[in-house]
């Protein structure tokens, strides 16, 4: 009788501990869930509040999603995307910046004095002026894609890629004066934003380890 009642006792406690466990799993999923819709809404920076603005468009964004391929990953090439925007009136030309908005500024894209309205894959010169996401901690980030229309050249454009940059919004609104130090000279801008996720988080098996 005192074995049975011990037997009894030991399955009691293992049955406890296998429920607990099972609670524990879907208690540390959610908790991802949660971690991960907050390191997207947290440190939202944005720029250029004020200004007109204008449709930025990209095939690359499907769903609110950056394609894999403009990753600097594994699994991109580290091709910046492909960007499309009507003619801005007056626009002598345009400055593109792509930031990690869940950062302290830091810069994937950074390129000036482009006259064209289409731009395709790959566009940018790799790791010069595009270096692609490639969030490494297990973490989903937000990136924009500023194109900024100005009437004139800047005098000096400001910001460092694949770096943080804690005074890009101070990068950007220099782009208001122009080379011959008139200011007024953002036109408009336009915007075209998704994320990306380490793919050792998504819910597919990852292909292999996620840096290179």
């Amino acid at each position: 009788m005192k074995n049975k009642l011990i037997t009894s006792l030991l399955i009691a406690s293992l049955t406890l501990g296998l429920a607990g466990c099972s609670a524990q799993t879907e208690e540390t999923s959610a908790s991802y869930a949660k971690s991960t819709d907050a390191i997207v809404q947290s440190v939202s920076q944005t720029y250029l509040d004020g200004y007109a603005t204008f449709e930025v468009t990209s095939p690359d964004v499907i769903d609110g999603v950056w394609v894999d391929d403009i990753s600097n990953t594994k699994l991109g090439d580290n091709s910046s995307p492909e960007l499309s925007w009507e003619p801005v009136e007056g626009a002598e030309e345009y400055v593109i910046y792509m930031v990690d908005r869940n950062s302290k500024g830091f810069l994937h894209w950074k390129s000036a004095g482009i006259k064209e309205t289409n731009l395709p894959r790959g566009w940018a010169p790799k790791d010069l002026e595009y270096n692609g996401p490639h969030v490494g901690h297990g973490y989903t980030h937000m990136y924009d894609i500023y194109v900024i229309a100005l009437k004139a050249p800047a005098t000096k454009i400001d910001g460092a890629v694949n770096c943080n940059n804690g005074r890009l919004a101070e990068f950007m609104e220099s782009l208001n004066t122009d080379c011959d130090g008139n200011t007024g000279n953002i036109i408009s801008y336009g915007v075209v934003s998704g994320t990306f996720t380490d793919a050792r988080f998504r819910d597919e098996e990852p292909t292999g380890p996620y840096n290179k």
